[in-house]
């Protein structure tokens, strides 16, 4: 596997990426710098699940672009967040999808449904190699594997989504770069056992080939990464993006 060239880089003058859903929700603490947090209300609470989704808004001099980013697992729960997060499904521009385990694509289809009737057929889903591959997990002491269960890609095709399968680096919208199969680097970062795909009716150990991270070169400040597990190792990740950009100072790293 090739590490990837730098390639000319759309810079990003502002980027801004929410949280749509992670593992947990506190409306206590703080704001940040850099980052607001969403205030608990009565009958207005965010969602939180074992499961992750984003959601991108580049501007570069071509001006505002949306890209959303792994979709949970419920998908009602992670609508709901959209709504109170005040992003329109219809707005989205480009999907991507960091690997097929179903706590990143179990919303998918739900999101889908309510996109599509306004942008029918118009917004590609950016995925890797096995994207809707079986996926299984054996933790140790267990002789039966555990069924992850398989993103439905017919249920996909049906709504009329473009399905764009990634390999090597590719714009998804301006200013955010979807990484291709990630160069595997390091010594250190090896993908536990547990993890199985199947393959022609065999399951082997997983190794999350083509897993996808969104890679930003923000104007002034540097590499921003945007990654889901990175099951492939954060290490691996942060290096390929580097190669693919060119850029030597990573200035944010969301995992």
């Amino acid at each position: 596997m090739r590490a990837p060239g730098p390639r000319p880089f759309q810079e990003v003058e502002r980027l801004e990426i929410t949280f749509v859903t992670d593992n947990y929700s506190d409306a206590l603490r703080p704001d940040t710098a850099i980052g607001t947090r969403y205030r608990t209300a009565p009958d207005a609470s965010i969602h939180a699940e074992h499961g992750l989704s984003y959601f991108v808004r580049t501007h570069t001099e071509r001006g505002t672009s949306t890209l959303m980013f792994d979709y949970g697992q419920d998908g009602r729960g992670v609508l709901n967040n959209m709504r109170l997060l005040n992003i329109n499904p219809g707005s989205i521009d480009a999907l991507g999808l960091s690997h097929g385990h179903f706590d990143h694509w179990g919303g998918l289809v739900d999101i889908l449904k309510e996109c599509f009737p306004v942008n029918p057929g118009k917004t590609p889903l950016y995925v890797g190699k096995e994207a809707f591959a079986h996926r299984y997990a054996r933790p140790p002491g267990n002789d039966e594997p555990r069924d992850l269960g398989r993103l439905d890609r017919e249920a996909i095709e049906s709504l009329k989504v473009s399905i764009v399968e990634v390999d090597e680096p590719m714009e998804a919208i301006p200013g955010a770069c979807l990484t291709g199969t990630i160069r595997r680097a390091t010594a250190y970062e090896e993908v536990p056992a547990v993890f199985l795909v199947e393959r022609q009716g065999r399951l082997e150990h997983d190794q999350f080939l083509g897993e996808q991270a969104v890679v930003f070169v923000v104007k002034d400040e540097g590499l921003v990464v945007l990654s889901g597990c990175a099951h492939g190792g954060i290490i691996n990740t942060v290096k390929h993006a580097m190669g693919m950009t060119g850029a030597t100072h990573l200035h944010a790293l969301l995992v």
